[in-house]
């Protein structure tokens, strides 16, 4: 292997790994001998703080790591403090107001309502930080309890649960009997 592609594929090991790497795995990945590979990484150091570049690689104890500049950490600020967008598809939807109406619930719950995995949706859910696990239920194997959280409350507009609208008998039959037909329709083809 040329001289010249080591640095770059130190730089590829540590961009990669996104943490620290010793001396030794970097070496062995290069196949070459610790200083000669310290070498290098040293080179790559020099370039990166010559050219003044965002990126910089620290030695942490025998290790090595890729990490941001920390000229550059009012600006990754900024962005951090930007507000992420949320996206909430219809089978976020759907589970979450599941999870809303049926509160505290379990996975499987959601899961024989829906008649589809879950596991993804109410995941994204508490990612989202509009539900929680609220414990577990007291039966085998203690299933995880979710609930909605304050961000639900508050990104929906309510002050609590119980305001929540309610629908009226004659639109649960309709829903029901759709549902039905659809099941038929489905069993038919």
């Amino acid at each position: 292997m040329e001289e010249k592609n080591y640095e770059k594929i130190i730089e590829a090991i540590l961009f990669t790994m996104g943490e620290s790497v010793t001396l030794e795995q970097i070496a062995a990945a290069l196949e070459l001998d610790k200083n000669e590979t310290k070498k290098h990484i040293e080179a790559l150091q020099a370039y990166y703080q010559e050219n003044n570049r965002g990126i910089a690689i620290m030695e942490l104890d025998g290790a090595y790591q890729m990490c941001t500049n920390t000229d550059m950490y009012e600006y990754l600020i900024r962005i951090a403090k930007q507000p992420k967008k949320r996206v909430l598809t219809d089978v976020l939807l759907e589970t979450l107001s599941i999870i809303a109406y049926k509160q505290p619930v379990t996975r499987v719950e959601v899961e024989k309502i829906r008649g589809v995995s879950c596991d993804h949706a109410i995941s994204k859910l508490v990612e989202y930080n509009l539900v929680c696990e609220l414990g577990r239920l007291d039966a085998p194997g203690r299933p995880l309890l979710f609930g909605t959280t304050e961000e639900f409350l508050r990104s929906f507009g309510v002050h609590s649960i119980d305001e929540l609208p309610v629908l009226n008998p004659v639109q649960l039959e309709e829903f029901k009997q759709e549902v039905e037909e659809e099941i038929h329709v489905k069993l038919d083809v």
